[in-house]
């Protein structure tokens, strides 16, 4: 498998924990731990955003010039 993949589906992989994550902890604001897991799956989330587009970019990168003729 090529980097460029392999990081694509890892921050595609930790988009879906951060949602999951984000989704499964219902609205309760008194307990901290909850609120914790909450907050741990929306850096996640967003973190996995960033590695996607990182690993999008790469494969942009690494292409080859178009051919000539």
């Amino acid at each position: 498998m090529r980097a460029e993949a392999a990081v694509f589906l890892a921050g595609i992989c930790m988009l879906a924990a951060g949602l999951a994550a984000f989704y499964s902890v219902g609205q309760n604001p008194g307990d901290p731990a909850l609120q914790l897991a909450r907050n741990a799956g929306t850096f996640v989330g967003i973190a996995g955003i960033g590695v996607a587009l990182a690993g999008a970019l790469l494969y942009l990168v690494s292409r080859g010039p178009p051919p000539r003729g």
